[in-house]
């Protein structure tokens, strides 16, 4: 029991997840928020799909980033 549990994921890469989730929401409140009919202005057909594809490359970088270890392992 006395064995630390390792997650599968370091501190730096759920801070990285958090933001991608953030941003992947920023963009789905940006194509809601265009006022033209059926969302077909600028904000929900360019500005907002760029903004979710930003989210999901930051949420593959967050799973495949892994960060430098300190120890001199020769």
């Amino acid at each position: 029991m006395s064995e630390k549990r390792k997650l599968a994921f370091s501190k730096v890469n759920y801070i990285i997840m958090i933001t991608g989730v953030i941003v992947l929401a920023l963009g789905f409140i940006i194509m809601t928020m265009d006022s033209e009919p059926y969302g077909f202005g600028f904000l929900g057909l360019t500005l907002g799909p760029i903004v979710v594809m930003l989210g999901f490359l930051i949420q593959f970088v967050a799973i495949f980033y892994k960060p430098k270890s300190n120890s001199d392992s020769k």
